[in-house]
């Protein structure tokens, strides 16, 4: 197999902001915070950064959703750059961290600055959390066809295909109810998670139920936060104050149909596509990985990425997590020892990356994984999914 070339780009810096429920903070501060934390952190100074990207971009959401703009965040920074990207589509929310890769690999840049912040805490304080397309004069897409009729939320969307597994393969909440506590069980030893206190089986069926199948524990967390990192060409590794993490591969492959109604199997999800294409790009195999990052948006979303990335069969995930022992620390498959979304808060995706990162570099006290030396983050749900396996 010909040298995959994410392989020549290395994540040499990460940071986070403070992260925690209505911070009031401005996203440009937040957005600052961390990108000046990754950048001293890879040992650099701003004007090395030569490159910047983000998700999403300037784009309409919810409120809180989108994070400042990647001029926005260039100007603060006073850099100057010779690549720069932002976007909404494209293979999840680190969607730009793997374009950055083939970009310092391409030789555009050779140090770009990749961030992703949420405010969607503070913005709901004054309006609480409207729902999908609420207030809009005009529904277009895959939305038109499911929020007239009252799916305002990815809850809705995501519970379909969650009842959809259970009828098909005998899933059960206490299989979704293990990937919750399991987080918070991690979220307990992470000073900086959101939600640390013990979660009992019995608090999560005592929960309100928010869509059926899913209860208020299988939602992540708004949160206020910024995560930033930098990407580095492998040349580069020699020169920072802490051991490397290399990427050995990337996955953005993408099925027929990528619409959230017409998907073709609603058992699976983009997820099947981007694992199979990661694993297509590595000599390294799922017996390989010593911890997974799995994004937990809804629980459920953690089931469909350990199927998807081949830690068990097709249906069989709800017996895989069964119990927890085998996704806790000090199991066979360590997952979202940071707490995840679910604890950790939802910081749309790069909380995972950031937690390889830290994993890889051995920087976890209390919840690190011993000897841990492969890393896989997978993030997305629904038609949106990217996945890289990362590296010591």
């Amino acid at each position: 197999m010909t040298e995959p070339l994410e392989r020549r780009a290395i994540l040499s810096g990460v940071g986070q902001s403070a992260i925690g429920r209505r911070l009031f903070r401005d996203d440009l501060d937040l957005t600052c915070e961390a990108a000046l934390r990754a950048i001293a952190d890879a040992g650099l100074r701003p004007d090395d950064i030569d490159g910047i990207a983000a998700y999403p971009g300037p784009v309409q959401g919810g409120p809180g959703f989108s994070g400042p703009g990647i001029y926005e965040v260039q100007d603060a920074l006073g850099i100057e750059v010779r690549w720069h990207l932002s976007g909404l589509e494209g293979p999840g929310q680190i969607m730009p961290v793997i374009a950055a890769c083939f970009a310092v690999a391409a030789g555009l840049a050779r140090h770009v600055l990749v961030y992703r912040t949420v405010t969607e805490s503070t913005a709901a304080a004054d309006t609480g959390r409207r729902g999908i397309g609420a207030g809009s004069a005009e529904i277009r897409g895959f939305g038109a066809f499911l929020i007239p009729f009252g799916a305002m939320s990815a809850a809705n969307w995501l519970a379909l295909y969650a009842r959809r597994h259970m009828h098909e393969y005998g899933t059960k909440r206490e299989h979704l109810a293990a990937i919750a506590l399991t987080d918070r069980r991690h979220a307990a030893l992470n000073p900086a998670a959101v939600y640390r206190e013990p979660l009992t089986m019995e608090d999560y069926f005592a929960a309100r139920m928010v869509s059926d199948p899913f209860c208020l524990y299988d939602c992540d967390v708004p949160v206020d936060g910024s995560t930033a990192v930098v990407v580095s060409t492998a040349d580069a590794a020699g020169d920072l104050p802490h051991p490397p993490v290399r990427v050995n591969a990337v996955g953005t492959a993408l099925g027929k149909r990528p619409v959230w109604d017409q998907w073709p199997d609603i058992t699976t999800m983009a997820a099947r596509d981007a694992a199979r294409h990661m694993w297509s790009r590595t000599e390294l195999r799922p017996a390989d990985v010593d911890t997974a990052q799995l994004y937990d948006g809804f629980s459920f979303l953690t089931l469909v990425w350990l199927e998807a990335l081949g830690f068990c069969g097709k249906g069989e995930s709800g017996p895989f997590v069964e119990g927890g022992s085998r996704i806790a620390l000090g199991g066979e498959l360590p997952l979202n020892t940071w707490g995840g979304q679910l604890s950790g808060g939802r910081l749309h995706g790069f909380g995972f990356l950031a937690e390889a990162c830290r994993q890889l570099r051995g920087e976890c006290g209390e919840r690190q994984v011993p000897d841990c030396e492969v890393a896989v983050v997978g993030v997305g749900g629904g038609p949106v999914g990217g996945c890289m396996l990362l590296t010591r």
